[in-house]
């Protein structure tokens, strides 16, 4: 049974539900217990869920079938072999994937009590459940708890490479950009590799240098053999120039992504909100309707509620929003963090106060330029824009570029009177990224008419 976004809201919410539960895609993370200087090529895994943030490190991709064949067969495994602290570990790992890969949250419960189980077996030397647990913590949006684990699993073994990259992502989601690129920097000294490079290009963007970052996935794309490999390489390329507003490369991208991988979901996803951008609507809501329903999680959800918006189906729209609160709360119930999750879409799509109530809370765990751009733009919808400029330009620090971002600043400064740079950043976004949202770059257009500008 799969989500369908033509479904009434009582019967959408049983089949979300549902499909969060059943874990309808999913990918096989393995992390080596080998890892080390010389020693064979492992894979740590990260955050995928929001489409390819660089935050995901190398999977072998597989069916929901073949990971679950997977997780049945070290369950065999350990049901004859309770005291093997590695398969344990393994266990752990491939109940994180399950949850990260088909948004099911349910799962993170199960990953924790067999990295427990797995450290309490082995309790010293045992890097490979502590890399497992930071990668769950960090699925968990529990940053602090990732980068304590990592650096646990870094005493151990300082050639851990899925500690290593798990490391890098918290220090990025904890705003900690400078150490970020610190700790990137060693990693590929140290373990470099498809998983290293794909975080080193993310801290590049993240400090304004986009050109760095494209070089830095051709060098990851040099080294990708396998399909999976190909696959999450072309799809990272492809986000890094759709966000520069360069959709024809992001087309290409996308579609070498996809012939190594066919149904690849993040590169479908990629290509359905680039061909919405640059005017396909009908095949961009065709590819985010499949991706959503595999793969019902905010992000997605809201990326088709706001196509059926710009194409004039509100109730549809409304359709997908109500859909986010279901796997907010579901989420909620297994231990993740989500309050940038709520803010993001409830200030624009749902209610304003929860909106802000929610992004206060993950500022107050995090400063990071997502945050701080989620807290200017609540404060923003809440009537609050001097407090909100603060923020907004907090989310610019770093020197991050990000057409959605550059509006929200816009729009604040509008509010205030300040025209001349209201009327420079709205333009900004849309010279960056054109179709940035296809109701943003909307509202971001009818702004610099009443500005008595154009682009």
């Amino acid at each position: 049974m799969a989500l369908r976004p033509s479904l009434t809201p009582t019967a959408r919410t049983a089949a979300v539900v549902f499909a969060l539960a059943a874990g309808l895609t999913a990918a096989s993370i393995v992390i080596d217990a080998s890892d080390g200087p010389g020693g064979p090529g492992g894979s740590g895994g990260q955050d995928a869920a929001r489409a390819l943030h660089p935050a995901a490190a190398r999977y072998e991709q597989l069916s929901g079938d073949g990971l679950a064949r997977q997780i049945d067969a070290m369950q065999t495994h350990l049901r004859a072999e309770p005291k093997d602290a590695e398969s344990w570990a393994g266990l752990g790992s491939a109940y994180v994937e399950q949850a990260r890969t088909s948004g099911d949250p349910t799962r993170y419960p199960q990953a924790d009590k067999a990295f427990a189980r797995s450290l309490s077996l082995e309790p010293r030397d045992n890097d490979v459940a502590l890399a497992g647990r930071a990668s769950l913590a960090a699925a968990r949006h529990d940053f602090r708890g990732a980068l304590r684990d990592a650096d646990k699993a870094l005493k151990v073994n300082s050639y851990s490479q899925g500690a290593l990259a798990v490391r890098v992502d918290a220090l990025v989601e904890l705003g900690r950009y400078k150490d970020a690129y610190t700790a990137a920097e060693k990693a590929d000294s140290l373990r470099p590799g498809i998983p290293v490079f794909t975080r080193l290009a993310y801290v590049h963007e993240l400090r304004g240098d986009p050109a760095g970052a494209r070089r830095v996935l051709l060098r990851a794309q040099d080294s990708a053999t396998s399909p999976s490999d190909i696959a999450y390489v072309s799809t990272a390329l492809g986000q890094l120039a759709w966000s520069q507003g360069e959709y024809e490369a992001a087309r290409r991208a996308y579609g070498t992504a996809l012939r190594a991988v066919p149904d690849y979901l993040p590169a479908l996803e990629g290509r359905g909100r680039t061909s919405v951008a640059d005017g396909r609507q009908k095949a961009g809501i065709r590819d985010l309707e499949a991706v959503v329903r595999r793969y019902p999680l905010p992000a997605e959800l809201a990326a088709l509620g706001e196509a059926y918006e710009a194409r004039g189906d509100r109730s549809k729209a409304r359709g997908q929003y109500s859909v986010v609160d279901t796997w907010i709360a579901l989420a909620r119930a297994n231990g993740v963090a989500t309050d940038l999750d709520s803010a993001l879409v409830a200030a624009d799509h749902g209610d304003v106060k929860e909106a802000l109530k929610a992004a206060r809370a993950e500022w107050d765990r995090r400063h990071t330029v997502h945050t701080a751009d989620a807290l200017a733009w609540a404060l923003h919808r809440n009537g609050k824009d001097e407090d909100a400029l603060k923020y907004a330009k907090d989310a610019a620090e770093p020197g991050y570029r990000n057409a959605a971002f550059l509006y929200h600043r816009g729009v604040i400064e509008k509010s205030l009177g300040d025209d001349g740079p209201a009327r420079r950043h709205l333009k900004a976004a849309l010279d960056l990224n054109p179709g940035f949202s296809p109701t943003g770059a909307r509202a971001a257009k009818a702004a610099l008419k009443e500005l008595g500008a154009t682009r």
